[in-house]
């Protein structure tokens, strides 16, 4: 495939040629159009004292690079310029990021000054519906989270045809082509990391030739490369969001405790009678869950999101990082800290990669607890197990399911005080915990 730079109106555009055979070429669903209408007070980070900036912006759609011109010496720039491009495939990304250009003034030389970023996903956009507003432009620095401005933009997806719009949803993502078999590259080449440091250097040096050309810090910055490096501050992020996806499940069980605790005796009454209703009438349970389904949906349409989603500080732990662990993540590779702090960060590192160690420990030990089952690690429990097995095999032929079901989801519902005994139900659990796993091999 060929690539072509072209110069209009003091931008460039990256663009790939398509196929000439038409049978090749992939039909647009849609169009996106974006336009870069202005900023409002901006913040200039070439120094201290706050000064006004030479702003631009780059625009990331895919393979398609676009930079609009730089403005001198302003807070509240207006470049009013629009971009429009053929949409393939509406799970992709359209970033847009602006910049402090510090080449204009030889008084300022160095790298770009980044000033922030938005991400709009296609899928996130209604269809033909002009988005109007202003996004906040957030950047993260060793000194904590700065707002440097905002950026007005004004983007629209219009759409072509509903039906191939429709037939993406189920096509797969684009595979990874394998065109090393005549030269096949070696196995650490393989790494994603590798193969992505190699795909960002040849991007730097082609863009590098662009005119005004774009330089590593922004191209790099456009292709988030900095991820890839270990953050604190991210790994917590991204453990509460997987302890929010688990929120609905912890509230379904408190829920259930409290129906069995009869906290609610109406709650638990209708309970009671929609159990024994599923149970009488099994062919009712899926069409039941799938009505609900379309209920929970009715239920959050008038709460649905109106506006693409942007920057989440508070997911991204942004504004309750502490200074040493924002040190730490913007700290160069290799280290630049003195020995004593590095000692204190390395120290911290041991003791929260010792928690996962002891929590992936557990969840080893758990599994292999259950295979011990039929294992015969324990020359005991491993007959008794199987003998229950087989007892409550004949039990289950010779007793009707409804009737299984029924009694064992009314002694789950039976009120507290009829209930057994906490110390006989945990006798199950008790036979579990002393099941042999492999720890004792381990050194």
């Amino acid at each position: 495939m060929k690539w072509k730079l072209s110069r209009v109106k003091n931008t460039f555009k990256l663009r790939a040629f398509s196929s000439s055979v038409k049978k090749l070429r992939k039909g647009a669903i849609g169009i996106l159009e974006v336009d870069i209408l202005s900023a409002r007070g901006l913040v200039s980070m070439k120094d201290k004292e706050g000064g006004l900036t030479d702003p631009y912006c780059v625009v990331k759609y895919g393979e398609k690079w676009v930079r609009t011109g730089t403005l001198f010496a302003t807070a509240v720039p207006q470049w009013n310029e629009q971009y429009t491009w053929n949409v393939l495939d509406l799970n992709t990304v359209v970033t847009v990021a602006v910049f402090d250009d510090c080449h204009l003034s030889s008084s300022h030389g160095g790298d770009d000054h980044q000033m922030g970023k938005v991400r709009i996903r296609l899928a996130t956009l209604e269809t033909n519906r002009m988005y109007t507003q202003h996004y906040p432009l957030m950047v993260l620095t060793r000194t904590g989270l700065k707002k440097t401005g905002e950026l007005h933009l004004a983007v629209r997806f219009t759409c072509r045809s509903w039906a191939k719009m429709l037939a993406t949803y189920g096509k797969p993502l684009p595979p990874t082509i394998h065109i090393h078999h005549t030269d096949p590259i070696t196995m650490p080449q393989v790494d994603p990391l590798w193969l992505q440091a190699e795909a960002v250097q040849r991007m730097v040096t082609r863009l590098a030739r662009a005119e005004p050309p774009l330089r590593r810090e922004v191209v790099e910055y456009m292709l988030d490369v900095d991820p890839q490096m270990f953050s604190l501050r991210r790994s917590q992020s991204n453990f509460q969001r997987i302890a929010s996806l688990y929120s609905g499940a912890t509230a379904v069980a408190k829920w259930f405790d409290d129906i069995c605790e009869w906290k609610n005796p109406l709650s638990t009454i209708l309970v009671h009678v929609l159990f024994l209703y599923l149970v009488c009438y099994p062919q009712l349970i899926l069409p039941m869950v799938l009505v609900l389904v379309v209920m929970i949906g009715v239920w959050n349409y008038p709460r649905r999101p109106r506006n693409p989603p942007h920057i989440d500080t508070v997911l991204s732990y942004a504004d309750q990082a502490q200074p040493d662990e924002l040190e730490e993540e913007f700290d160069t590779f290799s280290t630049s800290t003195p020995d004593d702090i590095v000692k204190l960060r390395y120290d911290r590192l041991r003791s929260v990669a010792g928690r996962l160690q002891r929590e992936l420990g557990d969840l080893a030990m758990h599994a292999e607890r259950a295979q011990s089952l039929l294992s015969w690690r324990d020359h005991r429990v491993t007959p008794i197990f199987i003998m229950l097995s087989l007892v409550v095999a004949v039990v289950l032929y010779w007793t009707p399911l409804k009737v299984v079901v029924m009694v064992m989801g009314l002694y789950f519902l039976l009120p507290s005080r009829f209930r057994p005994s906490r110390r006989r139900t945990s006798m199950v659990f008790n036979l579990y915990s002393r099941l042999p796993s492999k720890d004792d091999s381990m050194l």
